[in-house]
């Protein structure tokens, strides 16, 4: 981890399929602004030798940053930057320990609230979404020792058109190459639990919201939904242009 001691020490969470490899454009401009950066893979993500049926549940697949920010040095109070469905890794960090928490971005990510358990977000995405969206997502079930778990991947003609559109052609290569199988965790307790969540501690640390506004998969309408409606007084930023692609293009920056 590079940087000015004095910057801000930034821990980014990918999205759903993904891993820290999305972030290779962010972390070096980060970097060159003083801050340290560690990008982490989740669970069965990007590098991370496990297979998604080795996961046997949500936190478990939130593990590496659940013990990335136990580790954080006493007095250090960490921003973490959830992307798409990392914003619920992000979001049991922060119930967990908000005190090691200074902010937490949520980068067009689902955004859970106090009150209501975390997979509302993802099943109010889901619903919204148009049957034709998906081209050639493949489904699949994962046999786990918890018995069998819906899974999806990513296929390249929905990479191209829907999340990397308007990206360059080295960045959805880059996406079609690495993508793995990924799952949503909806019928996971921690997803299930409306307690989890509390005003004590997810609900103390604070909370910027980033409305990409090109998104194709999450519109504008549903992420304001998240601030207004599930977390309003929560501090929202547009990016005009910004698509669901985590890699910003020069013109995004």
């Amino acid at each position: 981890m590079e940087g000015s001691s004095s910057g801000k020490h930034f821990m980014l969470v990918h999205g759903l399929c993904h891993g820290a490899w999305c972030w290779y454009k962010l972390v070096p401009m980060l970097r060159a602004a003083g801050h340290r950066v560690t990008a982490l893979d989740m669970a069965a993500s990007g590098a991370h030798p496990a297979r998604m049926d080795e996961v046997a549940s949500f936190e478990d697949y939130s593990r590496p940053l659940l013990d990335a920010v136990a580790a954080a040095p006493a007095g250090e109070r960490l921003v973490l930057v959830g992307h798409s469905l990392g914003g619920l890794n992000i979001a049991l960090a922060m119930e967990r320990f908000p005190c090691k928490v200074a902010a937490a971005v949520f980068l067009a990510a689902c955004m859970p609230c106090v009150g209501s358990h975390m997979g509302v977000t993802t099943e109010e995405i889901m619903r919204r979404i148009k049957p034709d969206f998906f081209m050639d997502m493949k489904r699949m079930a994962l046999n786990t020792s918890q018995g069998p778990r819906p899974a999806l991947v990513f296929g390249p003609k929905l990479l191209a058109a829907k999340l990397y559109d308007k990206s360059s052609a080295e960045d959805r290569t880059l996406a079609t190459m690495l993508v793995r199988p990924g799952c949503q965790f909806l019928d996971d307790p921690t997803m299930k639990d409306e307690a989890l969540l509390t005003d004590a501690n997810y609900g103390s640390v604070k909370k910027v919201y980033v409305v990409a506004m090109a998104d194709a998969s999450n519109s504008e309408a549903m992420q304001r939904w998240m601030v207004d409606d599930l977390n309003p007084g929560t501090e929202a930023e547009e990016i005009a242009g910004a698509l669901w692609c985590p890699a910003p293009d020069r013109r995004q920056v």
